[in-house]
């Protein structure tokens, strides 16, 4: 298993998250590109492996979950959504049902479903609103 260096520093990245959980819509943008990115490299450090690709476009992407390792092209597994919704969902304010249901979450691939993931447990401090 290769262990990636955080580009996010883990104290940065949860008052980072902690600041949009307590104002989603009010956040400067710096601030919601580092709880993405924080929540993005916890999620591949709590499930890591190649197998599926996780993209919240304009502010990053990671590759999770054990099995088999992609090399070329297009992924077989992708799983593509905002930065409100990915935050939604890793905050627990949104159960990915209802986001795939909605339209929010772009999944493709028999190991594109994140619901055994998500919520990201024990990241926020503040109590949501």
């Amino acid at each position: 298993m290769v262990v990636r260096k955080r580009k996010i520093d883990e104290a940065v990245g949860r008052v980072a998250l902690n600041e949009w959980a307590a104002d989603p819509t009010g956040v400067p943008r710096p601030v919601l590109a580092n709880a993405v990115r924080f929540t993005l490299e916890e999620l591949a450090a709590r499930a890591p492996g190649p197998t599926t690709e996780v993209r919240v476009p304009p502010f990053g992407a990671v590759q999770c979950m054990d099995g088999p390792r992609h090399t070329r092209g297009t992924p077989p597994n992708v799983v593509e959504t905002d930065p409100q919704t990915w935050l939604e969902l890793v905050a627990g304010r949104l159960a990915w049902v209802d986001a795939a249901y909605q339209g929010r979450v772009r999944a493709s691939g028999q190991r594109a479903d994140l619901s055994g993931l998500l919520p990201l447990a024990g990241l926020l401090t503040e109590t949501p609103s």
